[in-house]
C-alpha cells in the first residue's frame, strides 16, 4: 500500500513539473510575440513622428500670396434650398 502511495505521489509530481515547464514555454512564446508587436508599433511611431515633424519637407513652393487672395470673388450662399422637393417626394 505504501509503495502504491509513493508511486502515485512521484508520478503526480512528475506530471505537475512537466505541465509547469509547458506553461513556462507558452508564456515565453507569448512574451516574445508581444515584444515583436510592440517593436513594430515603435517603428511605425518613429516613421509617423518624422512625417509630422516635417523637417525634411520643403513647402515654400505651395505658399499662397496674400495679394492674390483679395482678388478671389466671395461666394454667396444659396438660400433657396427647399427640402419638400427632391428625393423624398412620394
Amino acid at each position: 500500500m505504501k509503495k502504491i502511495l509513493i508511486f502515485i505521489i512521484i508520478g503526480g509530481s512528475m506530471l505537475l513539473a512537466d505541465s509547469n515547464d509547458t506553461n513556462r514555454s507558452q508564456e515565453k512564446t507569448k512574451l516574445n510575440t508581444e515584444i515583436e508587436k510592440q517593436m513594430e508599433k515603435e517603428k511605425k511611431y518613429a516613421k509617423e513622428k518624422a512625417f509630422y515633424q516635417g523637417e525634411d519637407y520643403d513647402l515654400k513652393a505651395h505658399e499662397v500670396d496674400p495679394d492674390i487672395l483679395s482678388k478671389i470673388p466671395s461666394l454667396e450662399p444659396d438660400y433657396d434650398f427647399d427640402m419638400s422637393e427632391g428625393v423624398y417626394t412620394d
